[in-house]
């Protein structure tokens, strides 16, 4: 039988759960890190195969930087390697972004205990030249790699930086495996960034190995809660943890905002045990801490003079249609959800204008219309927006069980 908490214990574990559950930053901590099985051998492969380098992509939210940030905790045992990530900003250029990785790197050098040199061994070639080329940063890898340390450089949010230098970073790709240097550049960016880069470069195919980050399986969704709760102590309801699964959408940052949540919740009724009642609280606060972005564009969707207006409504069919590979449905996907929300049936032109409208400038441009006429297909064009629209319409109790069993199986297949 669990041992019964005291509020001092109950409120150490309620701190102590912002650092198990981390909704609003990467995880950098391999214990918490869940699932990823596939895309960490897949990425350790690529480090450990001279010559190669990869590119990480996939939607906001999914998990990429996580990824990135305990990659080297997965190298074998007794692999000399350093890992240095850096950001990459709006505007940043090669020259701006290299800068940046090298400069990281002469610092961590310097404050760095027993790292993997110390201030007499960093000449850093010509690295501190003002313009950078590939062959300036071919040459510094190599020298860093031959004081036989494995360096594994991380640039995040590369789709950030201007298409105008996505060729040269080729480039970059592809001088370092001509000349089999032993360092691992890892680019970290949405889709869009990997056709951008290898675009007219297919010789760069062979070096740059492309791992796409899908959003997480149900298994994975449900890893994340269950090795958080452990770690605390706690434990949940199979029902609490179908709903977050639902909820999730397959997205890490939606399973530990509501886990963070939901345990919290429990906890101060000094409970071990997470129960629907404790994700009720929990997603009420996750509205309210839903990112301003996504507060602000969801109310520009859905605000009507009209009190009878259906935006709402039809939003959160939308957020529950059935989706296909590309995170698509078209207008017709649309109305079983509607007619589960409303209990009402609607045929398409009832809602056909609301979706076009979705799709403009006059509701904020929350969905995306592509295909031609008759064969429309819509997308979300954040995918954090359907959780935050599912979530809404939860606590609003237009979700009913039917409907919500619906997606709980849907969440088996899919995610």
């Amino acid at each position: 039988m669990p041992t019964p908490l005291s509020a001092e214990r109950a409120g150490e574990l309620s701190l102590e759960a912002s650092r198990v559950f981390s909704p609003s930053a990467p995880i950098d901590d391999r214990a918490l890190f869940a699932g990823r099985i596939e895309q960490v051998r897949q990425v350790i492969d690529v480090i450990n195969q001279k010559g190669q380098h990869a590119i990480i992509f996939g939607d906001r939210g999914v998990g990429k930087t996580s990824l990135a940030n305990v990659l080297a905790s997965f190298l074998p045992q007794g692999t000399s390697a350093f890992s240095q990530r850096i950001n990459c900003d709006e505007g940043d250029s090669f020259n701006s972004v290299w800068h940046k990785v090298f400069s990281e790197v002469q610092y961590q050098e310097v404050t760095k205990v027993g790292g993997f040199s110390n201030q007499s061994q960093r000449p850093r070639a010509d690295a501190d030249a003002d313009i950078i080329s590939p062959d300036v940063v071919r040459r510094q890898l190599t020298q860093w790699s031959s004081k036989t340390v494995l360096p594994i450089l991380i640039i995040d949010e590369f789709d950030r930086v201007g298409e105008d230098y996505r060729s040269i970073f080729a480039d970059t790709i592809k001088t370092l495996s001509d000349h089999a240097v032993s360092a691992t550049v890892i680019l970290v960016g949405v889709a869009d960034s990997v056709e951008h880069l290898i675009s007219g470069h297919e010789s760069v195919q062979r070096a740059l190995v492309q791992i796409k980050m899908p959003r997480m399986s149900k298994e994975e969704i449900e890893e994340i809660v269950n090795k958080g709760l452990s770690r605390l102590g706690m434990h949940i309801a199979p029902e609490a943890l179908n709903h977050i699964v639902v909820l999730a959408q397959g997205l890490p940052h939606y399973a530990h905002l509501l886990a963070l949540h939901a345990s919290r919740a429990a906890l101060d009724r000094e409970s071990r045990n997470v129960d629907v009642k404790a994700l009720d609280v929990a997603i009420r606060k996750a509205i309210e801490e839903a990112q301003q972005s996504i507060r602000t564009a969801w109310h520009k969707a859905v605000q009507s003079p009209r009190k009878d207006n259906l935006f709402s409504d039809v939003l959160l069919a939308c957020a529950l249609a059935t989706t296909d590979d590309l995170g698509t449905f078209a207008a017709q996907d649309v109305r079983t959800p509607m007619r589960e929300i409303t209990s009402k049936t609607y045929d398409i032109p009832s809602f056909a204008q609301h979706l076009n409208e979705f799709s403009s400038d006059k509701r904020g441009n929350i969905l995306k219309k592509l295909g031609s006429t008759r064969r429309f297909r819509f997308r979300f064009v954040n995918p954090l927006m359907p959780p935050f629209v599912i979530m809404r319409g939860f606590a609003e109790g237009k979700i009913k069980s039917s409907l919500l069993e619906r997606k709980i199986n849907e969440a088996r297949k899919l995610f």
